[in-house]
């Protein structure tokens, strides 16, 4: 799933279409499945392994962009007592991929879904990813399903996930359910979205943890030009954020006492990631007091601002040194938490687009049922972590140069225009090459000088700016 959403709105022009052409060639990103993955696809949607359990009866509803088909999740949110009972079903991917398959094999490819900002690049053919096994409303479908019980803080008391068909009843998307909530007149088992989201954003900030508000990063193209704009999360995004966190902190919590497992980690970010963020918000005009923590300068920004738009995109830094971990055999990893979410936590909530949440639902199964997790999980799973760090890499350049082909293409027609800047970063081989955060447009690119003052305002000239060649570059004026 990328970090820095970015995509772009209306007809893009040629050089840009081409460029992104281009850099899917450049990276080898795969134009269709091969015949044989199709046909795997073909007959395991016709024919997938189906649970007994039936909770069909239950009314999930899912949440998420309205132009959206591959739904990996689905909600039904209750009261229970003086708490709260949430069943979150996750499509059960296990049901249609068969372990050393056509189509399992392709998945370790692919590793993750790669999003481009004209096109996705799914993880597993559409008419698995986006048909059979997608929770689409009025259809029945296999799922894992997660049924967490919450006391009256929002403090997990009790968990239970097993295989079972769901049917959801109603495809949701954010800016409706905000204005039905907004209005009160949201049925319960949505209006509980904003009262257990905000319980559990306030158990976030009890114990230091990080949720960030990042804005979707759009480009407008109008006559033949374009404009940057950011599209801020609503307070939907948010709470229905910490169902997904809530599920992965159980996860992760079962799979320590079960004694085996692949978790998320993160360690602290180091002091030089902070400092470089710090001269980002100076460029910015954030006001960042020294005795203010990270965590604590997050709560106060406003992502509808387009300075705190674009500082919460440049945070994402911070998540670079993520990975996964695995362990068995009861014999516990050094390191079992992620810093941002400060606790234990797994990713189990995206099959569809995610490869290691497939292992991951596998082993919380087995963990609940006093089981062991299937052969062909422990054969992956040592392999896992490497090839999940090689997925995030290829989906990391992918962002890395979707956005420099964008911003390019944004600036292309400002060749030689002088912008107010700061050097946030300056090569420690390179002293005169460094990066550069312009404060209008919001962009960060490379620039040239002699003696670049690190953390302090400046002018810069553009002096390139070309979709094809993927790099905007500036002097200092």
């Amino acid at each position: 799933m990328p970090r820095r959403k970015i995509h772009v709105t209306g007809a893009p022009e040629a050089p840009l279409r081409a460029a992104l052409a281009a850099l899917r060639s450049e990276l080898g990103i795969p134009e269709d499945f091969p015949p044989e993955v199709h046909a795997a696809a073909e007959q395991a949607a016709k024919d997938p392994a189906l649970p007994v359990y039936d909770a069909t009866d239950i009314p999930f509803f899912t949440l998420d962009p309205p132009t959206s088909t591959d739904l990996d999740q689905a909600t039904h949110l209750s009261r229970r007592g003086t708490g709260y009972r949430v069943r979150y079903a996750i499509a059960d991917v296990a049901a249609f991929v068969a372990p050393g398959g056509a189509l399992d094999a392709e998945a370790h490819r692919r590793v993750t879904t790669l999003y481009f900002p004209d096109e996705r690049v799914p993880l597993h053919p559409t008419v698995l990813s986006e048909g059979a096994a997608s929770l689409l409303p009025g259809r029945t479908r296999p799922a894992v399903l997660w049924t967490i019980d919450l006391d009256a803080e929002g403090r997990t008391r009790a968990v239970d996930v097993r295989r079972a068909l769901v049917r959801s009843r109603a495809k949701l998307d954010y800016a409706h359910v905000q204005r039905d909530i907004d209005k009160g007149t949201a049925e319960e088992p949505v209006a509980l979205l904003k009262e257990i989201g905000e319980a559990r954003e306030r158990l976030e900030a009890e114990r230091g943890g990080i949720s960030l508000d990042v804005p979707e990063q759009e480009i407008i193209e109008q006559d033949h030009t374009y404009a940057l704009r950011y599209r801020a999360p609503l307070p939907a995004d948010r709470w229905n954020a910490q169902l997904s966190l809530l599920t992965g902190m159980a996860a992760a919590d079962l799979m320590l006492a079960h004694g085996a497992g692949i978790l998320r980690t993160l360690p602290t970010a180091p002091d030089g990631a902070v400092a470089r963020l710090r001269r980002t918000a100076t460029a910015l005009h954030i006001d960042w007091p020294h005795h203010v923590s990270y965590a604590a300068l997050l709560r106060t920004l406003d992502p509808h601002d387009p300075h705190h738009a674009a500082f919460l995109q440049e945070c994402t830094t911070l998540l670079r040194g993520a990975g996964y971990t695995v362990f068995q055999d009861g014999r516990l990893p050094g390191l079992t938490t992620h810093a941002a979410v400060a606790a234990a936590y797994a990713h189990c909530t995206a099959p569809l687009r995610r490869l290691a949440d497939r292992y991951a639902s596998e082993i919380c199964l087995a963990a609940v049922a006093g089981q062991d997790p299937p052969d062909w999980v422990f054969a992956a799973l040592d392999a896992l972590p490497r090839r999940m760090a090689d997925g995030s890499r290829r989906a990391g350049t992918v962002e890395r140069e979707c956005v420099d082909i964008v911003e390019a293409a944004l600036l292309k027609d400002r060749i030689g225009d002088v912008f107010d800047g700061c050097v946030v970063d300056v090569d420690e081989h390179r002293p005169n090459v460094g990066t550069v955060q312009v404060l209008s447009p919001a962009v960060i690119g490379r620039v040239e000088g002699t003696d670049l003052p690190l953390g302090e305002r400046l002018r810069v000239r553009l002096t390139r700016a070309d979709p094809g060649t993927s790099k905007i570059l500036f002097t200092v004026a």
